[in-house]
């Protein structure tokens, strides 16, 4: 990150006084844990609203936005500081295109990381999507794949267009629930977790509404239909995954060109051999031994080693 240029966080005061303050405990809570950086990575399908959330989070512009244009191809760092404090974001391109996961864009965002440690993962997608199906679970696949099932201790998901009316019967919190509850399935299959894993340590999820027709509050914070003030909600689970105690995610040059295989198992090599010599190759010696020792010897050995009597 050093040669990333680094820019003063004057965004945060585009925010509502209410929402700057609570922002600025967190970032001091972080602090007092020795934590003075912390690098986003954020992730997901195309047209999802990745590039929205980083601009609202940062309180500036700085990913395009267009439901017009393909996304770019490359990602892109925007790095701010704040009283001691480093906040790096990661926008990325979709991870589908033509209805199958981009390799060549997973492969371009995994170079673009190459020695750069990632605090947090943010798995974009929308409130507003009423079912999953298998590609998400070969995108979830893919990252799992790329970074290793630990990047989802540090993952949490943000669900975007937040500010919906539910289908007719259910509660918003209730449609929220069930939501959650299909991609969290997702996301357990594909991130290769298994259910007591996820227990032990749950994916979070945090809604947000980009819109500028988001609602507000009466001191001026943009809300959720429940009432929630979203952007200090979405801060403050960040904050809590990067407390976990989990370990970040170094992305080194092994991890991008995966494990050798040719010393896949090679561990094992001294057992197998050890294996092979003594229920192998040391009963089959003995064996031999014992039929030799039991062979009948002909006439003549037996003459040669006085053994057997002379015939007149």
């Amino acid at each position: 990150m050093a040669a990333q240029l680094i820019r003063e966080w004057s965004g945060i005061q585009q925010f509502p006084t209410a929402t700057q303050t609570k922002l600025l405990e967190l970032l001091g809570k972080l602090k007092e844990e020795n934590v003075s950086t912390v690098t986003i990575l954020v992730m997901g399908k195309g047209g999802v609203g990745k590039s929205s959330t980083v601009n609202s989070l940062l309180g500036e512009r700085v990913a395009a936005v267009s439901a017009f244009q393909s996304e770019a191809m490359r990602p892109i760092i925007c790095s701010r500081a704040r009283a001691g404090f480093t906040l790096n974001i990661i926008d990325t391109p979709g991870l589908v295109e033509g209805g199958f996961v981009n390799e060549h864009a997973l492969e371009i965002i995994k170079r673009f990381l190459l020695n750069k440690t990632i605090d947090i993962l943010l798995y974009v997608d929308r409130l507003d999507g009423y079912r999953v199906d298998n590609l998400d679970r070969q995108v979830i696949k893919a990252i799992t794949d790329s970074f290793g099932k630990g990047i989802w201790q540090r993952g949490l998901v943000v669900l975007t267009h937040a500010q919906l009316s539910p289908p007719d019967g259910l509660s918003y919190d209730e449609f929220f629930s069930r939501r959650s509850e299909a991609l969290l399935k997702v996301v357990r299959l594909g991130g290769q977790i298994r259910r007591q894993e996820l227990e032990a340590r749950p994916v979070p999820f945090v809604l947000v509404e980009n819109s500028g027709r988001c609602n507000t509050n009466d001191i001026g914070e943009k809300i959720l239909p429940n009432g929630t003030a979203w952007l200090p909600e979405l801060v403050k689970t960040i904050t809590e995954v990067v407390l976990n105690g989990s370990k970040p995610i170094l992305v080194d040059q092994k991890l991008i060109e995966g494990p050798d295989p040719n010393s896949k198992g090679r561990f094992l090599i001294p057992f197998i051999l050890a294996f092979q010599y003594f229920l192998v190759v040391k009963p089959i010696k003995g064996a031999i031994k014992g039929d030799i020792a039991r062979e009948s010897k002909p006439l003549w050995e037996l003459r040669d080693l006085g053994l057997a009597k002379r015939q007149f």
